[in-house]
């Protein structure tokens, strides 16, 4: 493979994963997670993020061994059939619609504390408008908007992190030390090992989006050294930030007063009287939740793209410019769609994360799946270099892992419903594929039988004619 010395660096692929990953699923959503697990959801977001390494990495294969070929929809559709290419990337674009009408929800809630008179549906829907349309500037701008936000989402927590510790060890000018505080009230397992499992699909959702280093790895200019660097920074950034922003936060606040309403970051520090870092902290985690939902409209507006020029979506979705403008608006008007829908349930937030945290785990399912298929028939790219250790141990038990995490979303109050909705979109597209599938070969089919009676009735005629030419002949003598 002829490597391309310009590329993107380490460090580069490292911050977008940051810029990605980190928004209203970490900010706002954890509440849930935090809630359900008590303090055991340290050991959640540890594991989490091991089953993030181990899934970067299988895709990160994949993706060096060929990184011509696009994304995990078309490895699956190579290691299972073009069927399975067409759920997974319907499936995965479904989740991601999803994902960021809940990120939208999440960025109408904390707005709605600036902005009372105004309604959450309204908001939400101002939201995804706003990021569609930007969106539609193309990727030289938006890339330079999306790094200025990056760095703000980082910094935040950060800040957050530092904040705490002066309460805790009270280092605050007029305020005594916090120490372990709320948690000498709390259990560890304060939810039970069923709330413990239950927390690991909004604490995956949290990761979300960190796949992009392995779609970008063929943009990297050395991508064999490079990918597995940036993998390795990217996780223990961010499993470093994440632990330390929950480990901080337990002293804090009590988890059974954590909701979805409120963000805990803001609710911790107003308990303690820092309200003005509350204040700043719901601007800076706008910030971080529009950071997101630009990232992830860039990524969905190209994977309809990639959909579309490879027959699996409408014709009329193709766009032949640079920017895939009608599928960008195509996804900003199902985000409203989706947005709509989870206002009908009544935990809107809760149901659009549980719904597309499924469709996300999965579209990690099957990279797994696809990444085991791959090894035993390619054995390990590149070079017989491998990159996943303890294959194939560590696969299934990434597998596995994920599948219980599915199977343990009822576990969570309001997550049923969401783990029901997931269940529906992935039967709607197999059987979409099916009926697709079905109509085609019912057209083949026609179109086989009118051509051979076509042929038919041409080849009777021919031997009519030569009949009767025979017949002439025969008079004439």
């Amino acid at each position: 493979m002829k490597e391309n010395k310009a590329g993107l660096s380490a460090w580069q692929l490292t911050m977008m994963a940051l810029g990605t990953v980190i928004g209203g699923s970490f900010f706002l959503g954890s509440a849930v997670a935090v809630n359900a697990a008590g303090p055991s959801i340290l050991l959640a977001f540890v594991f989490g993020g091991v089953l993030v390494y181990f899934i970067l990495f299988a895709l990160s294969e994949m993706t060096v061994a060929d990184p011509d070929s696009g994304s995990f929809r078309a490895f699956a559709s190579r290691a299972f059939g073009p069927g399975a290419g067409f759920v997974t990337g319907w499936v995965y674009w479904t989740g991601m619609v999803l994902a960021m009408s809940s990120e939208a929800t999440a960025a109408s809630i904390l707005t709605a504390r600036f902005f009372p008179g105004i309604s959450v549906p309204l908001l939400g829907g101002s939201i995804i408008a706003a990021v569609t349309l930007v969106n539609l500037l193309g990727a030289k701008r938006l890339g330079s908007l999306e790094s200025g936000l990056a760095a703000v989402k980082v910094a935040a927590v950060i800040f957050f992190i530092l904040l705490a510790l002066a309460l805790i060890f009270g280092l605050m000018p007029g305020s005594a030390a916090v120490g372990t505080g709320a948690l000498q009230g709390e259990t560890f397992f304060a939810g039970g090992l069923g709330g413990l499992a239950g927390s690991m699909l909004i604490v995956m959702f949290t990761y979300a989006g960190f796949e992009v280093i392995g779609l970008a790895a063929s943009e990297t200019g050395e991508p064999r050294k490079t990918v597995p660097r940036a993998i390795r920074r990217t996780v223990l950034l961010l499993v470093g930030l994440y632990i330390a922003s929950m480990a901080v936060l337990l002293p804090l606040i009590p988890t059974n007063l954590l909701s979805a309403d409120v963000s805990p970051i803001v609710a911790s520090l107003s308990r303690h009287g820092v309200g003005w870092a509350g204040f700043a902290m719901n601007l800076v985690l706008l910030t971080a939740i529009l950071s997101t939902m630009l990232a992830a409209m860039f990524g969905i507006g190209r994977m309809m793209r990639s959909l579309v020029e490879e027959g699996m979506a409408p014709r009329f979705l193709l766009d032949k410019t640079d920017v895939p403008y009608r599928g960008i608006l195509f996804s900003g008007f199902s985000m409203l769609l989706a947005l709509a829908l989870g206002l009908l349930f009544p935990s809107a937030y809760l149901f659009l994360v549980s719904s597309g945290g499924f469709a996300i785990l999965f579209t990690y399912v099957v990279i797994m799946a696809t990444h085991i298929r791959f090894r035993r028939k390619n054995g390990c790219p590149p070079d017989g270099k491998c990159q996943l250790w303890g294959f194939p141990y560590t696969s299934l038990f990434v597998l596995i892992s994920l599948v219980a995490a599915i199977v343990s979303m009822p576990f969570v109050p309001g997550q049923g419903s969401g783990l029901l909705a997931g269940c529906a979109i992935l039967a709607f597209f197999i059987l979409c594929y099916a009926a697709v599938q079905f109509l085609r070969s019912r057209r083949r089919g026609v179109s086989g039988t009118h051509g051979a009676k076509q042929r038919g009735l041409l080849r009777y005629g021919s031997e009519f004619s030569k009949e009767l030419s025979d017949k002439n002949d025969k008079s004439k003598k």
